[in-house]
């Protein structure tokens, strides 16, 4: 059959669960398991390429996918790199996320080597900020990592966790990372899960996130890119989206929240996600065919079905191109009551819900 259409799709690997790193705000929960192997690595990978390769053939869909690499901290995954070329070897596009502090030259070198399409640092904002979330003395080590990266040539990312403490500053973010000639500043928010959950009253308000998002879309950033997987702000700063939304109306997810939609996490035990953030496995690359659960899971079905979602998000005509973060909505849920993975987004500005707002203090 011959392709008549592209779709972009993510596999988020992690190979640890262990990092150098005590963040205030990290979604990490304790592995279950033991660390998957190399072979057992190699052995999901081929999976998931004659996957990709069966969908193209039965579907006509070119799908661009790409791999991103993180922890934990991936650094302390001694075999990183090896993990690394069993994936370019496939002729994946490779993405690698670290907290930047164990970046060396050698390391920066060997990536280039591989290579990986580009890395991203997290960074939470000025000095003071950043080591207060992540610990005293990361933000000089990420910088001197980010630094290393751009002297070898690669495309550098520094990413932003946004809540009440760092949200202030965030244009001195932009200011930082023009200084520092990154490619890209991306952001995400905060959601309240795993170590993060204590961080729940640092969550920015509808009114916040709004009032954030609005600056951001007006700004002309000249060479720097501001770039984010939030949906919501995919709305306001997209406007070819809305209009989609407003053609379509569709029932059919064809954009947004790539939970259940264009991505997959492997945890490292195993475990599969339909997000990283969105703590509810799936099933296990150990035991279970991935080809088998994408197609039948019950909680990806349920992430597609827009006659199942509850609330203002299954009312909103942007549904198809957004619906919501299902991570922020699920554990936002499970702070209030028994969790559900179809609860609204209690961030979102479109259609906001005065029994929603999201309130805090730091």
């Amino acid at each position: 059959m011959s392709v008549t259409a592209s779709m972009e799709f993510f596999f988020q690997l992690h190979v640890t669960s262990r990092c150098n790193l005590t963040c205030r705000h990290c979604y990490q929960r304790e592995s279950a398991g033991e660390e998957v192997t190399l072979r057992e690595i190699e052995n999901t990978v081929d999976e998931f390429d004659s996957t990709l390769d069966e969908w193209r053939n039965s579907y006509g869909i070119n799908l661009d996918a790409s791999w991103n690499v993180t922890g934990g901290e991936p650094f302390l995954r001694e075999d990183l790199f090896q993990i690394l070329d069993i994936i370019a070897r496939r002729g994946f596009h490779i993405y690698l996320l670290t907290n930047g502090t164990l970046l060396s030259g050698d390391r920066a070198r060997r990536l280039a080597q591989v290579p990986v399409k580009g890395v991203q640092v997290s960074v939470e904002g000025p000095e003071p900020i950043h080591d207060r979330i992540r610990g005293e003395g990361s933000f000089s080590k990420a910088l001197s990592g980010i630094s290393t990266l751009l002297n070898i040539g690669h495309l550098v990312t520094m990413n932003v966790t946004l809540s009440r403490i760092n949200a202030p500053y965030f244009m001195d973010m932009i200011g930082l990372a023009r200084s520092l000639g990154v490619h890209n500043l991306g952001f995400s928010r905060i959601v309240p899960c795993g170590k993060g959950a204590s961080m729940s009253q640092h969550m920015l308000s509808i009114q916040e996130v709004q009032s954030l998002y609005e600056n951001l879309a007006g700004l002309d950033l000249d060479n720097l890119n501001l770039v984010t997987g939030d949906p919501v702000a995919s709305c306001l700063f997209n406007p070819e989206t809305n209009e989609v939304a407003d053609d379509v109306k569709s029932p059919v997810a064809i954009g947004g929240c790539a939970a259940g939609i264009s991505g997959i996490t492997i945890m490292p035990d195993g475990t599969l996600l339909p997000c990283r953030r969105l703590d509810v496995p799936i099933g296990n690359i150990r035991t279970d065919s991935f080809r088998e659960l994408w197609a039948s899971s019950p909680v990806l079905l349920k992430l597609r079905d827009k006659s199942l979602y509850p609330g203002r998000c299954g009312q909103c005509q942007r549904w198809s191109v957004c619906r919501g973060c299902r991570a922020i909505a699920y554990a936002s849920s499970c702070l209030t009551g028994d969790g559900d993975i179809l609860a609204d987004d209690p961030q979102c500005f479109f259609h906001p819900d005065p029994e929603l707002q999201v309130h805090g203090q730091d």
